[in-house]
């Protein structure tokens, strides 16, 4: 049995070429500020340290939008089987060349060709913002298709009830895409309507760079 497919969004094209614009400054701000870096964060440490306790020792781990691999990275130094993948060339070009030890490959959310029940865990890490509205459900249900019963999906995305457009970003890079952002209760409800069982919820106030976030924690029951 394959998982249903996932439409394609209209946009994915321009998304991934200012993704590719912008991933030279993305990597370099990471690794000059420390921004988009878990270790500089302790709330959001926490969280992926607790997804790693638990999904370990139950299979292959995907992250999701892994940009420039820092968290994969951290993964892989925690002992976890895991792999990145990003919709954005340049950022996996970076990835692999700043996480030498790591597997990376370009791939989008929406076309990944996953086996039911294959992952012990899956991260949306900041990365599932720009899929449309009628998209990330789709999304969603094929991250619970491929987790193993018992398997857990984290998230962590920004709040809001908007769609922003966004034109330049990291540098003043011009850019476009949408950052769809959604209330807490929302997208609760979209990862159980998925399938999955929610554990855990973390909300974050606004930073300097960054209006409020959400993480989720979720497991398929099993």
């Amino acid at each position: 049995m394959r998982a249903r497919p996932v439409d394609r969004p209209a946009d994915l094209d321009v998304v991934r070429e200012s993704y590719d614009r912008v991933a030279d400054n993305y990597a370099h701000m990471v690794e000059a500020t420390g921004i988009g870096d878990i270790r500089r964060h302790p709330w959001l440490k926490a969280s992926i340290d607790a997804f790693a306790d638990t999904v370990e020792g139950l299979g292959p781990v995907l992250d999701v939008g892994c940009g420039p691999g820092t968290v994969t990275a951290y993964l892989a130094e925690r002992g976890l089987d895991v792999s990145g993948v990003d919709l954005s060339p340049r950022m996996i070009e970076n990835a692999r060349r700043l996480h030498p030890h790591c597997r990376f490959s370009v791939a989008s959310a929406t076309d990944l060709d996953l086996g039911e029940a294959s992952l012990g865990g899956v991260l949306g890490w900041w990365s599932l913002f720009n899929l449309p509205r009628d998209i990330l459900p789709q999304v969603l249900a094929q991250f619970a298709y491929a987790l193993k019963p018992g398997g857990h999906f984290i998230t962590a995305t920004h709040v809001g009830d908007e769609d922003a457009l966004r034109t330049e970003a990291y540098g003043g890079v011009p850019v476009r895409w949408t950052t769809h952002k959604w209330r807490p209760e929302q997208l609760v409800d979209l990862i159980e309507r998925a399938g999955l069982e929610v554990v855990a919820e973390l909300r974050l106030p606004p930073e300097e760079y960054s209006g409020p976030g959400l993480v989720v924690m979720a497991k398929r029951p099993g």
